[in-house]
């Protein structure tokens, strides 16, 4: 999806084409998952962030998935609590009419789970597998552009993203989500610009790495954009000064000691190697 969506974006025949040819040779256990929502799904006012407390709140979907599990959506919770990812992910619908707010709900809420998703004292980092939710909600606002496509098409493909964000968060163990984490963070830098986006995306794109962290933070920045009229609705858990919060969280991590990513962070043994925080992050 990720790289449909550069191709999209830029529009970059070659970029789709790839994309396409991906999605023909890859994998389809999923697709069983996605039909079986659709199947069971019916018209809910239910909110994003409405799901995530009620999976985190589920004792047997958030504990489905098992650390040793070689694929923990595949081998943990369709294996483990199929019925009760499905009844969750089923709830997550998109009328046609409402497909730009419910765009900007997703977007906001895997940035929700993904910055809020830490475990004080240990250092600030960005779960690898949450990052992707989060790295592709930005295309959205791209697909949603194209004339070729129906709102119906539009609709459908944004109810299958948030069903599969929904079952990579529970995956992870369905980690707390602090806020506080979000609303208290003290920049690593605040002089010289250094802490604002412009100074942001220069130490992003100075950092070393295979391009994830670059496309983390445009991604944040993205939500801000998209996500400024709607900062009054109560599904917006991420607002005002907690954008920038959050794109400093994610340069100040990757730029910090250990590795620049956890792996499934609700998990105790994703933690492990990581440090205590080695100097004031919070307020």
């Amino acid at each position: 999806m990720i790289h449909l969506g550069f191709g999209v974006e830029f529009n970059q025949p070659a970029i789709i084409a790839e994309a396409l040819a991906q999605t023909a040779v890859h994998d389809d256990w999923i697709v069983k998952y996605h039909l079986d929502a659709e199947k069971a799904a019916k018209p809910s006012s239910k909110t994003f962030p409405e799901l995530l407390d009620e999976i985190h709140a589920d004792e047997k979907l958030s504990t489905a998935a098992h650390w040793d599990d070689g694929n923990k959506i595949r081998d943990g919770l369709l294996v483990r609590a199929p019925e009760e990812m499905i009844k969750y992910a089923s709830q997550w619908t998109v009328p046609e009419e409402e497909l730009e707010a419910k765009t900007v709900q997703m977007t906001n809420a895997v940035i929700y789970f993904t910055a809020c998703a830490q475990n004080p004292p240990k250092q600030v980092k960005f779960d690898f597998y949450f990052i992707h939710c989060l790295n592709s909600s930005i295309f959205f606002s791209s697909f949603n552009a194209l004339p070729f496509l129906s709102n119906a098409h539009k609709a459908r493909l944004l109810e299958w993203k948030g069903r599969l964000d929904l079952a990579m968060y529970a995956s992870r163990r369905a980690p707390k989500l602090l806020l506080e984490e979000v609303a208290t963070y003290v920049p690593k830098y605040l002089e010289a610009g250094d802490a604002e986006w412009k100074g942001i995306f220069e130490r992003l794109w100075n950092f070393e790495d295979d391009g994830h962290a670059s496309k983390l933070g445009r991604a944040v920045a993205h939500g801000e954009v998209i996500s400024e009229k709607y900062e009054k609705e109560d599904w917006a858990k991420i607002k005002s000064f907690m954008w920038l919060k959050i794109g400093n969280m994610v340069v100040d991590s990757v730029e910090d000691t250990g590795d620049t990513w956890a792996r499934s962070v609700g998990f105790s043994e994703a933690w492990e190697k990581y440090e205590d925080r080695p100097r004031k992050t919070h307020l």
